[in-house]
């Protein structure tokens, strides 16, 4: 486990990472995580005392690396832009878990799962990740039939997250 302090950092303008919070890590500490490697991987560890699993080291191209600090982690550490923290991180080998729940409904549609299968790991996580996010079962459960339904569709998950929105902004102009 490599242990340092940084500061949480948040993009201005930056394409689509505008608005992220995230924290630095520098190519000496990426290289002792996962040696010789320039891609995204995953890793756990602890911000403060919150612990997390299985988020992404994104590269910046220059050999460091960032890791978004999402909205729970953020919450689980009670900090904000420009705060310092204090970061425990390891390679996280087992990677993210798809949703049990929404694959056993995919099993049921096969042109759905056959689409979802075709799809890169990342985007496929992307659903998943989604449905995961929903705070009550009823949402769950409206995602879970939202996403086999763009999926058989053939959509990716930008195109049904842009439709919806689509949809709703016409349900609420009538």
């Amino acid at each position: 486990m490599i242990q340092f302090s940084t500061i949480l950092k948040k993009f201005d303008k930056q394409g689509e990472k505008t608005g992220w919070t995230y924290i630095e890590i520098s190519e000496t500490i990426a290289q002792q995580l996962k040696p010789n490697n320039k891609k995204s991987f995953r890793v756990k560890g602890k911000l403060d005392e919150f612990e997390f699993q299985g988020v992404a080291l994104l590269p910046m191209g220059d050999g460091t690396f960032i890791m978004a600090i999402n909205a729970s982690m953020r919450k689980g550490i009670k900090k904000i832009k420009g705060d310092k923290i204090k970061v425990q991180l390891k390679e996280d080998k087992k990677g993210y878990e798809l949703n049990k729940e929404f694959i056993e409904c995919l099993n049921d549609e096969p042109k759905a799962y056959s689409f979802f299968k075709k799809l890169p790991q990342g985007h496929q996580n992307y659903f998943s990740k989604w449905i995961e996010s929903a705070k009550t079962i009823e949402t769950k459960s409206k995602r879970i039939a939202m996403a086999i339904n763009a999926l058989a569709k053939q959509w990716d998950y930008g195109t049904m997250i842009r439709t919806h929105t689509a949809e709703n902004k016409k349900l609420k102009n009538w």
